[in-house]
């Protein structure tokens, strides 16, 4: 026992313990599970199908949890279909506009041809009158045009492309016509389809291998 009147023991047990820290990341790790049950929903039920205790149940959270960060289900489903423009599409660097424009339509294809993907494009172009629906649709596509363009601008610098070239619509004459067949025709988007689309896209914006 010291002159204070306390041992050792007793020392120890009034020492502050450290804070215990938090497992980081939880915040990140909710929203991609409630981003990717939204998503799963649409494609399954549809936008009008589509409830916020749903996909609350599908992401393993509380219902409470969904509306306090997003409030609403258009709110909701508007940060889903924004999310779709930035994952697993990173921009090529080839070396070469022909290759990166095959990648860019491999990447396009692959994403439309999902399961259920039909029913979400054509949802989203059906209630763009919804304003929150609406800013989601054109930010996926301005997300995805903006990325892509550093291609274009490449292929430029590369001399392959007039400098008067419009980045945008050089992927627009590629991608329109794989949309088209998805959401009106019935044909396949094959290999023998694709390139295709980038032959014309090559053509029409004055190429010069």
């Amino acid at each position: 026992m010291d002159q204070s009147g306390r041992d050792a023991g007793d020392e120890q047990s009034v020492t502050p313990t450290a804070p215990r820290k938090r497992t980081g990341g939880r915040s990140a790790r909710v929203r991609e599970a409630v981003l990717a049950a939204t998503l799963d929903q649409v494609i399954e039920h549809g936008i009008e199908g589509l409830t916020i205790g749903d996909v609350a149940a599908r992401a393993g959270v509380a219902e409470t949890t969904v509306y306090r960060r997003w409030g609403t289900r258009t709110a909701l489903i508007a940060e889903a279909v924004t999310e779709l423009a930035a994952v697993g599409n990173p921009t090529p660097d080839t070396g070469t506009l022909r290759a990166d424009l095959l990648v860019l339509a491999e990447q396009i294809s692959e994403l439309i041809t999902r399961p259920g993907m039909a029913r979400l494009v054509g949802t989203t172009v059906a209630l763009s009158s919804d304003p929150e629906v609406d800013v989601a649709r054109r930010r996926f596509w301005n997300d995805r045009f903006e990325r892509s363009s550093q291609v274009v601008t490449r292929a430029v610098e590369r001399g392959e492309l007039p400098a008067t070239v419009n980045p945008r619509g050089v992927l627009e004459t590629l991608s329109a016509p794989i949309y088209f067949r998805l959401l009106v025709g019935d044909e396949a988007i094959d290999d023998e389809f694709i390139a295709r689309c980038i032959d014309d896209t090559l053509t029409l914006h004055g190429h010069r291998p």
